[in-house]
């Protein structure tokens, strides 16, 4: 029996999805961390129409260290926004707030892969408790 060919975008979101469920959780790596909550706001790849904003507060048993979030691009292929190190930079350092800008660094869809980035900007706000 032929099995449908599976496409870039679908690949790809299942070993991510696979990469964070093996990754460990935020209480097991990061012990002292009592408290993790995020504002983040997603803009287009010029950075001036928000296409969304959340907050969202974490429970550290279930979270996972692999501390990423989806690019808002549906067509994109092989982005997502990747925190895990500018989380585990801010725990370190026992700093109580951490900001910053992600852009994303996939493409814009399956037919532009290798030509046309898709750049969409994450914008976010991390309060960490200890």
């Amino acid at each position: 029996m032929h099995q449908p060919r599976i496409g870039a975008r679908v690949e790809y979101l299942q070993e991510e999805r696979e990469r964070i469920n093996d990754s460990a959780s935020l209480a097991e790596t990061f012990p002292d961390l009592k408290s993790l909550s995020a504002m983040l706001a997603y803009f287009g790849p010029g950075g001036v129409t928000r296409h969304s904003e959340i907050k969202h507060t974490f429970n550290l048993a279930y979270a996972k260290s692999l501390f990423r979030f989806n690019c808002p691009n549906p067509e994109c292929v092989g982005g997502n926004f990747d925190l895990s190190a500018e989380l585990a930079q801010s725990v370190a350092g026992h700093c109580g707030t951490a900001s910053g800008e992600a852009r994303c660094q996939g493409w814009q869809s399956a037919a532009t892969i290798n030509r046309v980035p898709c750049g969409h900007i994450l914008r976010y706000q991390l309060s960490l408790g200890y």
